[in-house]
């Protein structure tokens, strides 16, 4: 008889995701009046760039020329961007990853789920608190995570590092010595960053304890602060215990094309075995590859004229995060993110849990935000804004958030 992974069956309720989508398909169909501006699903707005435009519309007319007509892509990914990637988003900053090392696939998301699979399911994991819930969610299908308490919001066999105001929501170095680190930085929900000195420590670390850090930088375009580090690579000792996941969904608005990459460097060996070797095991059995197309959009995502128009996109949003957070504080709400993160994160009013305060903001403003609870037990009262909606959406979401009776009192 067949049988299920039972596994899933510990995952509480469903997808984060997936819950608001419910609750605001189900308040529009009993208010279809109402216009609903969403602010909560880190979903972009902007149109694609014409050069990433312009590199599609040329590659669809080599797919359509025998002469200049691709199958299957390689493993790894076409070298054509693997190189590009390899030259602007390290060489430039002084870190040593080579093209080789670079991993081609449809999304940063996907990579975050999949790669847990090269490890053991005996691996303890450490993950921020709060945090995206792929992290954690992909460890407990694997089985590597126990069972799951509903009067902690914690499943029993997982390190929770606590990120709150007091420590500027960077996690300390945990005392229990996890297997596998979950880190993201800039910040999925809270927009925090972490300085160099800071990210250093969690490679001494894990160099120390033969621990592996699996870093999510999928937000990396949108620091401004040059003190900030773009990727763990440019810390001494990563390449032996680090593995980064890249996406171009947010640096280039890709969340309709899918594209990122993962880098494995070559020096990294777990028991002895080298992970670069695995991940590529994997990489190509279960998977055959991100289209042609889009990895010729991603290259042109690296040309001069691709990089001047995917910086006025983010300065687009970030404008978009000035103008949330500047308003959520003249109205007295608590609130961080939104300087090198296109995330805001504020605490809720009162006493009022994160779900409570997503359907009164619904209700009363027609507004949709990202619960805190839903990303980790110490992200109840707070919430997630985004600030990847249009201009004229996020100043009107904020007017209706300011005349809300209850404000942030």
């Amino acid at each position: 008889m067949a049988k299920v992974n039972r596994n899933y069956l510990k995952l509480p309720d469903s997808y984060l995701f997936s819950r608001i989508g419910k609750k605001v398909r189900e308040y529009g169909a009993a208010h279809p009046e109402a216009r609903i501006i969403r602010l909560g699903i880190g979903d972009v707005t902007q149109p694609l760039a014409p050069a990433v435009i312009s590199a599609l519309q040329d590659a669809v007319e080599e797919m359509g020329k025998g002469e200049t007509f691709r199958g299957y892509a390689p493993d790894l990914g076409y070298e054509f961007l693997r190189v590009a990637a390899a030259e602007n988003d390290y060489r430039m900053r002084g870190c040593s990853i080579s093209p080789d090392e670079i991993f081609i696939s449809d999304g940063a998301k996907c990579d975050c789920g999949n790669l847990q699979e090269i490890f053991g399911t005996d691996n303890t994991i450490a993950v921020c608190d709060p945090v995206y819930p792929v992290y954690v969610d992909s460890n407990v299908m694997a089985g590597r995570t126990g069972e799951y308490d509903r009067s902690t919001g914690r499943f029993r066999n997982v390190i929770y590092l606590p990120c709150r105001a007091e420590n500027g929501f960077v996690p300390e170095l945990p005392g229990e010595v996890p297997d596998l680190i979950y880190l993201c930085f800039p910040n999925n929900p809270t927009g925090a960053v972490i300085t160099k000195e800071r990210l250093q420590q969690w490679v001494d670390y894990a160099n120390e304890h033969g621990s592996v850090i699996l870093y999510d930088a999928a937000y990396e375009a949108y620091i401004s602060d040059e003190k900030i580090p773009h990727s763990i690579y440019e810390c001494e000792g990563a390449r032996t215990c680090a593995i980064e996941f890249r996406s171009f969904s947010k640096t280039a608005g890709f969340t309709g094309l899918r594209l990122g990459f993962t880098v494995v460097p070559e020096d990294l060996l777990v028991e002895g075995v080298a992970l670069h070797s695995l991940w590529a095991r994997r990489h190509g059995t279960k998977y055959n590859g991100a289209p042609y197309i889009v990895q010729r959009a991603g290259e042109a995502v690296y040309s001069e004229e691709g990089k001047r128009q995917g910086q006025a996109q983010i300065a687009y949003y970030m404008e978009n995060a000035g103008i949330i957070a500047g308003e959520l504080k003249a109205a007295g709400y608590e609130v961080s993110g939104g300087i090198n993160a296109p995330y805001i994160w504020l605490r809720t009013p009162g006493s009022m849990t994160s779900w409570e305060f997503f359907d009164y903001l619904l209700e009363e403003a027609n507004v949709v935000g990202t619960p805190g609870s839903g990303f980790g037990p110490n992200g109840e009262h707070y919430f997630r804004l985004t600030a990847f909606g249009s201009r004229e959406n996020t100043i009107e979401a904020m007017e209706r958030i300011r005349t809300m009776q209850t404000g942030a009192q």
